[in-house]
């Protein structure tokens, strides 16, 4: 284990996901959500097959008793990506991140339902108080209490923004399930994969012809978003989960700077305050998860029988 350098790794795919996310919001305008789903899974491809070429690990991954569980995973991730993008085009980018921290609270949530996991009063307390801290980020959206009508872009954008949010919370829970049976080279082999190809299904939507621009845009699209998953996955193999996930939220500092330096976005105040709520209740649940991690371990130790 080397803490230091799983935080750097970590650090690093904060900053490749979020250029990932300016990449998509250039583009956004004009190419079409599943056209950029195609592009974000196909090329992601490229880094993904290669760092397991150089690991030796690629007929391994390919290796797979669960093709529906992938092709199911797969339909869910495709779902969060093209509600994430479709978002990125109507709000600001730190906006749209700060909504997308919704996640790992619904994943408290769904623990719960799906996988009927025990969580106690204080994940359910922080869970209640990141979701006021998205009620705080939402409010202004919420112009539909005073006449606006539905449809306003900002309000379409925080209502995709927050499906995106739940879509990757189920995701989660999906490959929780998957990891027992699956290797993470198969997950995410097996996700670009998949995703390439239902992204294809709405190809008669109406796909558009990029132009250069906007080719090698959603280029850097794909070669970002698999470059990001190997610096992640790096990452966890060489500091512990709690430690490696709490630097997720470098990737705010990231947005606010891209947000004003790229597209001139400065955000309100309702975001800063509604964002530092949420983002504090992550942290206390991550490092809830770790303790209780940690006590689990300590009762197995207990219970196990010592050699004669």
């Amino acid at each position: 284990m080397n803490p230091s350098r799983g935080i750097a790794l970590k650090i690093a795919s904060t900053l490749v996901f979020t250029l990932m996310s300016v990449c998509v919001k250039l583009v956004a305008d004009r190419v079409p959500a599943g056209e950029i789903v195609f592009a974000r899974s196909f090329f992601a491809l490229i880094p993904v097959v290669g760092m397991l070429l150089w690991q030796r690990q690629l007929a391994a991954a390919l290796r797979t008793s669960k093709p529906i569980m992938h092709l199911s995973r797969g339909a869910i991730g495709i779902t969060a990506m093209a509600c994430g993008f479709l978002a990125l085009g109507y709000l600001p980018l730190p906006e749209a991140m700060m909504i997308g921290y919704a996640a790992p609270l619904m994943v408290v949530a769904l623990s719960a339902i799906v996988l009927h996991e025990v969580v106690r009063v204080y994940r359910w307390t922080a869970t209640i108080v990141g979701f006021a801290g998205i009620v705080v980020i939402l409010w202004p959206r919420l112009t539909v209490l005073e006449g606006v009508a539905m449809e306003d872009a900002a309000f379409l954008g925080a209502v995709l923004a927050l499906c995106g949010a739940f879509a990757a919370a189920f995701a989660a829970i999906f490959v929780r399930s998957m990891t027992k049976t699956e290797s993470t080279g198969s997950i995410v082999v097996y996700f670009s994969l998949s995703g390439s190809v239902l992204a294809l299904l709405t190809l008669p939507l109406g796909w558009v012809v990029p132009e250069p621009r906007e080719a090698l845009l959603l280029l850097a699209v794909g070669l970002l978003g698999g470059t990001g998953q190997m610096l992640m996955t790096s990452a966890y193999r060489h500091a512990d989960a709690a430690t490696v996930a709490s630097f997720e939220y470098v990737s705010m500092l990231w947005g606010l700077s891209f947000g004003y330096l790229v597209f001139g976005e400065v955000p309100s105040a309702s975001v800063i305050l509604g964002g530092a709520i949420v983002i504090a209740a992550g942290i206390f649940i991550i490092f809830r998860e770790r303790s209780l991690g940690l006590q689990r371990e300590r009762e197995r130790k207990a219970v196990r029988p010592s050699p004669v």
